[in-house]
């Protein structure tokens, strides 16, 4: 634990806006982007920015307005602070909520998410003697690239599983003796299926320790539980993005997401009118990536805040039950708002549920929810599954037992909910 997680409140908004001043020299001096949003509003030097009264003058940074910069700007924007020969990374975001976003770092910048990466390792109590295997392939998606850099910092054997089938990295798992796992929450459970079909017993393995990214879940009470039963290791959530950083990480009370507010300023706010919310939409700035920073960036993510103190002695606050959702993926069925999440903990109660999906449709000038589950034994109905979903959500659904193996698998984020609705 470092010293700034333990820091009075006082002392770390102090921090906080000493590590802003210093950011906004350089970017105010020679990132084209940053620099006209901020002179609109008047602010011209970091001294403009003393406190968190007049941090709150700065505009917010959408997605929307990354995306236009770098289609106006080809291929990386304007967002840059240094000169082109001192970045020496590449990443880009997956897609899966618009348009791919280019993201460079400069030495330095990757240097400081390799140290947020450490503290993901350390809150799930992750040292220099484990040997941590990461189960993604190579390739742009910098959750892989960054959960590497963090645990060289920290000194650890790293095992990579690039390139590998799924009966691969299992052998890699047992030969190499791994006490630790990196991957999604969807993958590592989608690991657990070909082992039972090897009838290899993972919870006797040498994991001891699962740490989990790339999509909400590890979070889930029912999700967690299930890794951890397949897995018989403590199961960890993480968060971050490519344009962002490893913002959130799990300490080892699992007791909701801690911010990393050592590295970022995080803002709660309400998504309509960008007031201050305990629930609502999180806003990230980071301190520490000077190359290709965010500010007051609006992640689409929707959180609720956990101002309480931990047990784990740690000052930063949590969020409870991690990411909700994204803002923009509250599904309203039958006048009901639910987000995705909510109904994976429903479905992932039932350990007999392998894989499911969930499609949405409109029939008849009303909204169908459909489910359709693989099931590894008898145990379970789609009966019970739909039961369940009313008790728990109010929400009626049909649901279908699939073919084994029918449904896709995902390595990386799960994609596993589909809206036929015509846009409203």
């Amino acid at each position: 634990m470092n010293h700034c997680e333990t820091l009075d409140r006082t002392q770390l908004a102090n921090h906080q806006v000493a590590r802003l001043q210093a950011l906004l020299g350089p970017v105010l001096a020679s990132n084209a982007f940053y620099r006209a949003k901020f002179n609109a509003v008047g602010v011209s030097s970091p001294e403009d920015i003393p406190d968190f009264a007049a941090f709150r003058r700065l505009p917010m940074t959408t997605r929307a307005e990354l995306s236009a910069d770098q289609i106006d700007t080809p291929p990386y924007g304007t967002n840059l602070t240094c000169p082109a020969a001192e970045y020496t990374r590449i990443h880009q975001t997956s897609g899966t909520t618009g348009q791919r976003l280019r993201w460079l770092d400069t030495a330095a910048s990757w240097d400081w998410w390799g140290r947020c990466w450490a503290q993901v390792y350390s809150g799930a109590g992750i040292t220099a003697a484990d040997r941590i295997f990461f189960a993604f392939s190579f390739g742009p998606f910098i959750g892989f690239w960054s959960g590497h850099e963090g645990a060289r910092h920290m000194g650890a054997l790293i095992v990579p599983g690039g390139g590998m089938s799924s009966e691969q990295r299992l052998d890699a798992i047992v030969e190499n003796e791994i006490t630790a796992l990196v991957c999604t929450p969807t993958y590592a459970l989608h690991l657990g299926e070909v082992a039972r079909a090897r009838s290899l017993d993972l919870a006797a393995s040498s994991v001891r320790t699962t740490v989990h990214a790339g999509e909400p879940g590890a979070n889930l009470p029912a999700t967690r539980r299930m890794l951890e039963q397949t897995w018989g290791a403590r199961a960890y959530d993480h968060a971050g993005a490519t344009e962002v950083g490893a913002w959130g990480f799990d300490c080892q009370e699992q007791s909701g997401l801690h911010l990393n507010e050592g590295e970022f300023i995080c803002e709660v706010i309400d998504p309509d009118s960008g007031a201050p919310a305990d629930e609502g939409e999180l806003v990230i700035t980071n301190l520490g990536r000077t190359g290709m920073p965010v500010i007051r960036y609006r992640t689409g993510d929707r959180v609720a805040l956990d101002r309480r103190p931990c047990a784990c002695g740690r000052s930063f606050h949590r969020l409870a039950g991690g990411v909700i959702g994204r803002v923009d993926d509250a599904l309203l069925i039958r006048g009901v708002v639910v987000y995705p999440s909510a109904i994976e903990n429903v479905v992932r109660r039932f350990p007999a549920v392998g894989e499911f999906a969930v499609d949405i449709h409109r029939r008849q000038a009303l909204d169908e929810l459909e489910l359709r589950v693989e099931l590894k034994s008898g145990a379970t109905t789609a009966d019970e599954i739909a039961q369940a979903l009313a008790h728990h959500l109010g929400l009626r659904a049909a649901v279908a037992v699939a073919a084994p193996d029918s449904l896709p698998r995902f390595e990386l984020k799960a994609r596993r909910f589909t809206d036929h609705r015509s846009p409203k």
